[in-house]
């Protein structure tokens, strides 16, 4: 594979794109899921059967789809469908959260604390609407696929975000150093060296070579990660919500999204490896590259506005 093949099977799918498409910039079940899963095929008008496994898909209270968070008049779309984490980027967009929603702010730099760093991060600093900094999108620790993003540069920055906002979380996504088939990930980001305290995964298996989704996808790349020393508390499931358009996948096919029938299988699959995470992540709210993605894709919406209502609350009885 050329070295040009290579950077797009190993960062084609990152999060974040340049407007005019090109390669990103470096950037025991729990029971409250039988009734949404029931409630979710009631909704769909089938009856098809599941096995109660299926139904068991993690378990998050927090809930962040990236891209294209705010329509022409300010509104945190995602909000409607109970995203509850928002993508922002300036500190402006504070003020356009709801309540109840909080901001994962987007960096993207992977310098180390300097001043610019420092300079960018401290409007956020004491706003009890911030959750957390997304430092790195695919940050690589080689230099091979784009600029080297060093384990101690991440540490600089995690740890001035941790002294100057204790309760704010870091977060990265992590880039596969592998293949789909065999992922493999870099040590040298593990937490006790990188001191981040977040890491996605990010398995995307519906593609059209396939002919549908290679579910199993999912548990290599949550292996691997753990191989890696990244422990299963700390790993951010990262669901498929998007796919067509220019996006290519490292098989030589296509991305392809899902139909809710199998994103509701692709949920309970990553349930069954990750139960109860600290944020869960739909990639993606927003269109990019003439794909589709959740905002254009009314089933897969209301998939999400199930898995992701809070849980109900019981006063005694039955």
């Amino acid at each position: 594979m050329s070295g040009c093949a290579r950077i797009e099977a190993i960062t084609a799918v990152g999060r974040r794109c340049t407007a005019d498409g090109a390669l990103p910039s470096c950037r025991a079940m729990p029971t409250r899921r039988l009734g949404k899963g029931a409630a979710w095929w009631m909704a769909l008008g089938t009856n098809i059967l599941l096995s109660v496994t299926a139904f068991a898909d993690p378990v998050a209270t927090r809930h962040f789809a990236a891209n294209h968070n705010f329509d022409a008049s300010g509104n945190f779309t995602p909000g409607t469908v109970g995203f509850n984490l928002a993508d922002i980027s300036k500190p402006s967009e504070l003020d356009l959260l709801p309540d109840g929603v909080q901001a994962l702010v987007w960096i993207g730099r992977c310098e180390g604390a300097t001043d610019e760093f420092k300079a960018n991060i401290s409007p956020f600093v004491g706003s009890p609407k911030i959750f957390g900094f997304y430092l790195m999108d695919d940050p690589d620790p080689t230099g091979r696929y784009a600029s080297k993003c060093a384990a101690e540069d991440l540490r600089a920055e995690s740890d001035w975000i941790h002294f100057m906002a204790p309760a704010a979380r870091t977060f990265v996504m992590l880039m596969n150093l592998g293949s789909s088939q065999r992922p493999a990930f870099d040590v040298s980001y593990r937490p006790e060296n990188s001191h981040v305290d977040l890491f996605g995964i990010s398995p995307y298996p519906c593609r059209s070579e396939g002919g549908g989704c290679d579910f199993g996808m999912i548990a290599s790349y949550v292996v691997a990660a753990e191989a890696a020393g990244i422990p299963r508390a700390q790993m951010v499931p990262t669901y498929q919500t998007f796919g067509g358009g220019k996006w290519r996948d490292d098989g030589g096919g296509h991305y392809q999204l899902p139909t809710a029938r199998l994103a509701h299988v692709l949920l309970a699959r990553w349930g069954r490896l990750l139960e109860s995470p600290v944020f869960d992540y739909a990639y993606s709210w927003g269109v990019q590259r003439d794909d589709e993605a959740l905002e254009s894709a009314p089933e897969l919406r209301l998939l999400m506005s199930i898995h992701n209502a809070p849980a109900p609350t019981h006063n005694g009885g039955d």
